[in-house]
């Protein structure tokens, strides 16, 4: 038997379950429109999602649940294209202070170094 026949039988066996029927009602069923608004640039795009929300909002006249996020494909390097920085925990700043030492004493060689040139 050929390695792809094996695999072929494997996934359709994956794909059911044991009584060999497609397992029914697994999906949930309150799926609703929501908006997600991305903070970093307020962009707000309207799909279907079960995720669960306490906050709404407007858009164009319509309310719809909230679903905030820190980014999405507006503002994602990888889809923009573009290197743009989002910091919305201020981790750029803490690890600038954390490591702020480290640069001080690289300084300090390096103009001990000029100096003895």
């Amino acid at each position: 038997m050929a390695l792809l026949d094996i695999l072929k039988i494997i996934t359709f066996a994956a794909a059911k379950n044991s009584t060999g029927i497609m397992r029914k009602d697994i999906h949930p069923k309150n799926y609703r429109l929501v908006a997600f608004k991305d903070m970093s640039n307020d962009d707000v795009f309207i799909t279907k999602s079960t995720a669960d929300t306490k906050e709404t909002i407007t858009v164009d006249g319509v309310e719809y649940p909230l679903v905030k996020l820190e980014i999405s494909r507006t503002s994602h390097p990888y889809y923009t294209g573009k290197a743009k920085l989002v910091d919305t925990a201020g981790r750029i700043d803490k690890f600038k202070s954390k490591y702020q030492k480290f640069n001080k004493k690289k300084e300090a060689s390096d103009s001990a170094a000029a100096k003895d040139e």
